[in-house]
């Protein structure tokens, strides 16, 4: 049974409050880049809204931007937040990505404890899928970390692929200390500096991704990115594998090769996974709805419905439309007692007017009913009304005339 859990986090008082388009009403996440926003566009539509650091992005950086922008456009896939928007010239640049309602891999593991075997096991199956698809697009994630996988009730989602290719182009290491990315999930080619990477990066980062899914710890930790640095780069310190499911430790001791050239490709990572479900004697769609069943559902927010706007003549009643009921009308024409002297319709000078009535009208007109009955009638599903001693005297006149009428 799946819990809930609510995003808690408000704005700031220094945060923006729209952008893009977008109503921002709450904080979901923060990153290298920028902080992220919950965002709501003015037809409803939720997304979430990464504005980018401008200490990031410089002038320069902005074009780049901008490209690497136009290449996520082309990355679709069930396994991928998709792009919805973005500016690099807006003095706070942004990027809009589909809004995931469900949590991180660093945060669900952090509550709930590792995932088991099988869930596992899914997990990569189905993140090894997506960088498929951001691969074939021409592109590179180089950023993979349990914080960048988002979960929900329909499978994970890969978010910020591409973003720290644009901050690799203007720093990888620098005099200060600065990383880009998460030195925890890197491989050693990035995190010596190297600039050419290719697709066995991704698959170094989900190897780690699968080891701290499955145990809750990294391949190599210490109390300073250099000191993590250190030991990834070192042949002689191999990855910690403790608490690691002997199904999955062949399969993730590949994967975070040193070589490059000695990781699986991604279709081998999947076959294998699908291969540790099978023997667990699930399919490969079970093993995904036992992943999916352990995310708590997120409730999430939405603007406040505008106050109504105050309508002219405040305190008059509302006009509400009735039927006439004609055989109101006809029941008095019948049955109905007189009508008292004085209680007609007055004309425009005062007078009664009943000298215009016709005289089989006028020859009932003697005596009125003290409380006339106003009761709304129901006529063949209708709702009907009887009308006031005006129109009922009006509507005798017309009836009077059609009698008498020759056309």
């Amino acid at each position: 049974m799946r819990g809930r859990r609510d995003i808690v986090e408000p704005l700031r008082d220094d945060d923006p409050k729209e952008i893009g388009g977008y109503t921002l009403m709450c904080r979901i996440g923060s990153g290298g880049m920028g902080q992220v926003f919950l965002g709501e566009s003015a037809a409803g539509h939720q997304a979430a809204v990464k504005v980018i650091k401008p200490s990031v992005l410089d002038e320069d950086t902005r074009a780049r931007f901008l490209s690497e922008v136009e290449s996520l456009r082309t990355v679709y896939g069930p396994f991928v937040a998709a792009f919805v928007g973005a500016d690099a010239d807006a003095d706070r640049p942004w990027l809009a990505v589909e809004y995931v309602p469900g949590p991180d891999l660093r945060t669900l593991v952090a509550g709930q404890g590792p995932l088991p075997l099988a869930e596992t096991a899914s997990l990569g199956a189905l993140l090894a899928e997506g960088l498929g698809t951001v691969h074939d697009a021409g592109l590179l994630h180089r950023d993979l970390k349990p914080q960048n996988i988002l979960l929900s009730s329909y499978g994970p989602k890969l978010i910020d692929f591409g973003l720290a290719v644009l901050a690799e182009r203007r720093t990888t290491l620098t005099a200060t200390g600065f990383v880009v990315g998460s030195v925890l999930c890197m491989p050693p080619e990035q995190a010596r500096g190297e600039q050419q990477l290719d697709r066995s990066a991704d698959v170094y980062a989900l190897g780690a991704v699968l080891l701290f899914a499955a145990t809750g710890h990294y391949p190599y930790e210490g109390p300073t990115w250099q000191a993590v640095a250190l030991k990834i780069e070192d042949p002689a310190t191999p990855p910690d594998l403790t608490d690691a499911p002997h199904e999955l430790i062949p399969l993730i001791t590949d994967m975070l090769a040193l070589d490059p050239g000695s990781r699986p490709t991604l279709p081998e990572v999947t076959e294998r996974l699908v291969s540790v479900i099978r023997d667990q004697g699930l399919t490969a769609f079970q093993a995904k709805r036992r992943l999916t069943d352990l995310i708590p559902e997120i409730r999430v927010p939405q603007l406040s419905a505008p106050a109504p706007e105050p309508t002219t003549g405040t305190g008059a009643p509302a006009y509400t439309p009735a039927v006439l009921d004609q055989a109101a009308v006809e029941d008095d024409d019948r049955v109905g007692p007189p009508v008292a002297p004085g209680t007609g319709y007055d004309t425009a000078d005062g007078e009664s007017g009943e000298e215009d009535l016709p005289a089989d009208v006028s020859a009932r007109r003697s005596t009125a009913p003290s409380e006339p009955d106003m009761r709304p009638r129901r006529r063949d599903g209708v709702t009907a009304v009887r009308p006031t001693a005006p129109l009922r005297i009006a509507e005798r006149i017309r009836a009077a005339y059609a009698r008498e009428a020759r056309f």
